[in-house]
């Protein structure tokens, strides 16, 4: 199982940023996938999930209205959409899957909100 983010990036507040997270190694239209990150001191938070087949999203109340969690089945890659960026949504961003009981992570890709 591999997952690779990308997108991260320095962005202002009130900006947007795209990430993406390619998937390999196992069958990605068969599995739900997650959005968590991790902010400096702080532990790993959920912030969006899917189902496989994209019918169903689920959100931190802290990102809710703001991120937009989306897949495509066919490019095995699933996306965050998060716009009107904050400072307090500064942290690294992983996607992940469970798969048997065991979650497989990305390497994580750095999402700094700063003026």
């Amino acid at each position: 199982v591999q997952l690779v983010e990308s997108g991260g990036g320095l962005v202002q507040p009130g900006g947007s940023l795209r990430l993406s997270c390619a998937a390999s190694g196992f069958t990605f239209i068969g599995y739900a996938m997650s959005w968590y990150r991790q902010a400096p001191g702080k532990g790993r938070e959920l912030v969006a999930a899917i189902t496989s087949a994209g019918d169903t999203t689920k959100y931190a109340d802290s990102v809710t209205g703001r991120f937009t969690i989306s897949r495509d089945n066919a490019k095995n890659t699933v996306y965050l959409q998060m716009n009107n960026l904050k400072p307090e949504d500064t942290a690294v961003y992983y996607c992940t899957v469970l798969i048997f009981g065991r979650n497989y992570w990305g390497q994580g890709t750095q999402v700094t909100v700063t003026s």
